[in-house]
């Protein structure tokens, strides 16, 4: 089962296994079982949707227990 982790002034952390990912133009992108991507939530990667770590100078800060 997929899992989503919050990190704390970082990326969503999503694991893989059992779960598909499309594009926008709905190919699937090729992961395999066991690895996990980390999405971007400050806005700043250079390859969004995905985390490339700008959030760490971009001075992203978020509470996920907030």
């Amino acid at each position: 089962m997929p899992e989503i982790t919050v990190n704390r002034d970082g990326p969503y952390i999503i694991s893989v296994d059992d779960l598909t990912i499309k594009s926008g133009d709905g190919k699937e992108l090729e992961l395999p079982q066991g690895s996990a991507v980390a999405l971007c939530r400050c806005g700043h990667s250079a390859s969004k949707p995905f985390c490339d770590g700008s959030h760490k100078t971009a001075g992203f800060e978020h509470d996920p227990s907030a």
